[in-house]
């Protein structure tokens, strides 16, 4: 299938980009890096009557670390995100998942902003940016808000940018001493979207974990903060029947969505053995 008409506009400023998502609302689709939005036109799931080019607006760029806090903005590319040493030292989860994010081809074009704005529930980024208490910086004409990343995801492809917002950033506190993080995912394939995956972040003091925040992805309709999984490993040593009360936990945490890909017990069952394998990995890496 071929695309949809649609016009094309490549605004220079923030501002400019601004004005017309608070003109045309519904009607326009942001294009960055396209990896998901081609698809869509091309099989017409998506028919928007304007594509509002944001790839020249360089306050959307780059990745920068000031005062504990990593700024990372909507337009960094995948590969920039792989490649950067500061991602590296005081992200170290997001660096973990980045070689999971589909392939190199798509790594080069595909953006930071969006794939959080998807908000694919599959996709590893989101998740991250759960298990690592991001803030998202959202911009419109009527002005600028902050919106955690636990409340941003609303459900299947849902958020909270309205019509009229753009994602301009995401702040991330650095990792703090005695933190580490984990990731571990399962795919068909590598670099497919994942049945499950887990992202792990939490303080460790030799074998006790505190602060454990634990995100769950690929078996909801948005990635999750699996809460009672993450106090059933709160201020305890780990051990064989920690790791058992957490499983147990994150049963009541998550409640899969089955298709023909995998049933909603495989993917529980994947995430089950998959976070007590990322949570063994963290205390070890001591």
């Amino acid at each position: 299938m071929k695309a949809p008409r649609f016009s094309y506009v490549r605004p220079e400023s923030l501002g400019s980009a601004l004005e017309l998502l608070a003109e045309h609302g519904d009607e326009a689709r942001i294009l960055a890096g396209v990896q998901s939005l081609m698809p869509t036109l091309n099989m017409r799931l998506s028919e928007p009557r304007l594509l509002i080019d944001i790839n020249r607006i360089d306050a959307l760029k780059g990745i920068s670390f000031e005062d504990g806090t990593v700024r990372i903005g909507a337009l960094a590319r995948h590969a920039e995100l792989l490649a950067s040493p500061l991602v590296a030292e005081h992200l170290p989860l997001i660096a973990a998942a980045m070689p999971h994010v589909a392939h190199v081809a798509v790594r080069n074009r595909g953006t930071f902003g969006g794939s959080i704005a998807l908000a694919d529930p599959a996709a590893e980024l989101p998740a991250c940016a759960v298990a690592l208490d991001a803030t998202f910086v959202l911009a419109s004409l009527r002005g600028r808000r902050t919106v955690p990343a636990r409340s941003f995801f609303h459900g299947l492809y849902e958020t909270a940018l309205a019509e009229d917002e753009l994602l301009v950033e995401a702040r991330i506190p650095a990792l703090a001493a005695g933190y580490r993080s984990s990731f571990l995912e399962f795919a068909r394939r590598h670099g497919d979207f994942a049945l499950a995956g887990v992202c792990c972040h939490a303080h460790v003091d030799g074998a006790v974990l505190s602060d454990v925040r634990l995100a769950c992805f690929g078996s909801e309709d948005r990635p999750l903060f699996a809460g009672a999984a993450s106090a059933a490993a709160e201020g305890r040593a780990w051990s064989g029947d920690v790791k058992q009360a957490v499983k147990a936990a994150l049963g009541g945490d998550l409640d899969p969505i089955g298709s023909f890909h995998a049933s909603a017990a495989t993917r529980l069952h994947l995430a089950q053995v998959l976070t007590g394998r990322a949570l063994d990995r963290m205390v070890r890496a001591g």
